[in-house]
């Protein structure tokens, strides 16, 4: 008796289960077009398979590396993008020249408890900061936790100071991201801030989710009303130390110089692959990453993942033989990092050659195991869109959610109301690396990565079909 309680029970379950292993009420359960599962699973198959997007990554990372807009290694991907997609044989590859800003880090930065023989910190000038003077800047230290509490001490407290932003990541969020964007504004508009109470320089805590002791850079904002002062990331271990010296010594002073600067803007270009649409050749599918990088580790995971996921979308539709209906463009947008003036271009020239965009995809999340997808557009495309949940195997993509998309389609969206989807990954690991020394290639896993690759092109090939 228990053996046919079993087996009915089995029956039952299996009736419920989509092929992706997804349990359903039978009521709720799809007719799934078979045709479609045999794609699917053939474009999961080929990218496991063959390993593309992380093969082209691993040359992307360790034969160019750092890619910061205006710098030889930014100029060298481009030059080798653009040749990889035309060997490949996309049906078009071309430029798009945008005019990008081209900042320097120079010498390594160093920072001192107690003045210029003092104990060292790990350091990081944050992208976009001026320099120090020429021997370097010493002052008193006045520690903080926020932009707010600047304000409240004052001049009398700020001014002829260095201002110790060290409100830390809130490791209580599950969502890194939230732990990010809630210690993000001392970084980007920290400096401003103290400049206005008359503070000679800031140093912030690293934003990470680590506890090591590598410093994480990333972009600031000088307001231009405002004297530009030097700003800088500490490692967190180097930011508990300079905790632990104001504590025995309010009066602890700190050395810091940078030897960063500004250059004029430098000529660069988005690179942008197509595969030509059988019958809608003049509507265009995006999927993108920005081809910049910060200027430590590799941007193997920012967003040198991406990037080569989107790549690999296309080249997975020529492998396989899938004729799009529409045209689908690999965008290697330049500079998200400091200034984004390569995702304003594309949406610049859309506007102005008149061009339909049927949907835009980024991965920019690292290259980690996919979970789902940021939908910003029409309740009716995120609906369409989560009945496609079940051609998608449990273990990769779960949910279409309201809200999402990319730094570099989001100009897109707005000027010509493109929906737009951000790729959402596995994010535990994402600010351990993020803006780092140890964003390289090696802390990349292959799988995951390609995982991601073939989610994007599952969805990619289910709008292409099914349009929106």
């Amino acid at each position: 008796m228990k053996f046919f309680w079993h087996v009915l029970l089995t029956l039952f379950l299996g009736s419920m289960l989509t092929p992706s292993g997804v349990l359903l009420a039978q009521e709720d359960a799809p007719a799934l077009n078979p045709e479609d599962i045999r794609t699917v699973k053939a474009i999961f198959d080929e990218v496991l398979v063959s390993a593309e997007s992380y093969r082209l990554l691993d040359h992307l990372s360790n034969q160019i590396g750092q890619r910061l807009s205006g710098s030889e290694g930014a100029a060298k991907a481009v030059a080798w993008t653009k040749r990889v997609m035309e060997d490949y044989g996309f049906d078009h590859v071309f430029l798009q020249e945008v005019m990008v800003p081209h900042w320097e880090r120079g010498n390594p930065e160093v920072a001192r408890i107690g003045g210029a023989s003092g104990t060292d910190l790990r350091v990081l000038a944050i992208g976009g900061s001026v320099a120090t003077p020429e021997d370097g800047l010493s002052a008193e230290v006045v520690e903080v936790q926020s932009l707010d509490e600047v304000a409240e001490l004052g001049e009398a407290r700020i001014k002829g100071k260095i201002v110790f932003y060290n409100r830390p990541f809130d490791q209580r969020n599950i969502s890194t991201g939230a732990g990010y964007g809630g210690a993000v504004d001392q970084r980007v508009g920290g400096a401003s801030r103290a400049a206005q109470y008359g503070a000679v320089g800031v140093v912030i805590r690293s934003v990470t989710s680590m506890f090591d002791d590598a410093p994480h850079t990333g972009t600031l904002s000088y307001a231009d009303t405002l004297p530009r002062i030097p700003a800088a990331a500490l490692g967190v271990q180097s930011a508990d130390r300079l905790t632990e010296a104001l504590r025995k010594d309010p009066h602890t002073r700190l050395y810091l110089k940078m030897d960063c600067r500004w250059l004029p803007d430098a000529l660069s270009h988005n690179v942008v692959g197509e595969l030509k649409g059988s019958e809608f050749p003049d509507q265009y599918i995006v999927i993108g990453g920005h081809l910049d990088s910060w200027d430590v580790g590799q941007g193997a995971h920012d967003d040198g993942a991406g990037c080569m996921q989107a790549i690999g979308v296309l080249r997975t539709f020529q492998k396989l033989g899938i004729r799009p209906r529409h045209t689908l463009r690999a965008v290697m947008f330049m500079n998200e990092e400091n200034g984004t003036r390569g995702g304003k271009k594309y949406a610049e020239l859309a506007v102005q050659n008149n061009e339909q965009h049927l949907l835009a995809i980024e991965s920019d999340a690292g290259g980690f195991s996919p979970r789902g997808f940021g939908v910003s557009g029409p309740d009716a495309v995120l609906e369409k869109m989560r009945g496609w949940l079940p051609y998608f195997d449990h273990n990769t993509v779960t949910f279409f959610r309201k809200g999402g998309g990319g730094v570099d389609i989001r100009p897109l969206h707005q000027a010509m109301d493109v929906p737009m989807v951000g790729l959402s990954t596995e994010g535990q690991r994402m600010f351990d690396v993020h803006h780092s020394e140890h964003d390289i290639f090696e802390n990349v896993n292959r799988r995951e990565l390609e995982l991601g690759t073939g989610a994007m092109a599952v969805l990619v090939y289910l709008v292409d079909k099914y349009g929106l």
